[in-house]
């Protein structure tokens, strides 16, 4: 999950959401790493996401399951 996110802020760096719009490149490789971040946080436990609360573990994971099923 780290190293997805930290890709992610990497690719990121210096671009706008309207980069978003005109790089599909961007947009495809977000949208992937969101989807790896999401597979992940459903593999932790119910107890591990309890010890840590600071992360949103439901949005997370529903995030992912919007991403890959298309649910709008």
């Amino acid at each position: 999950m780290r190293d997805a996110a930290n890709e992610a802020l990497s690719f990121t760096q210096g671009k706008t959401r309207t980069s978003l719009e005109h790089e599909r490149m961007l947009l495809l490789s977000l949208v992937r790493l969101v989807e790896v971040i999401g597979e992940a946080a459903s593999r932790i436990s119910p107890e591990k996401q309890k010890q840590i609360t600071q992360i949103p573990w439901p949005q997370i994971i529903s995030m992912r399951n919007r991403l890959i099923h298309n649910y709008y």
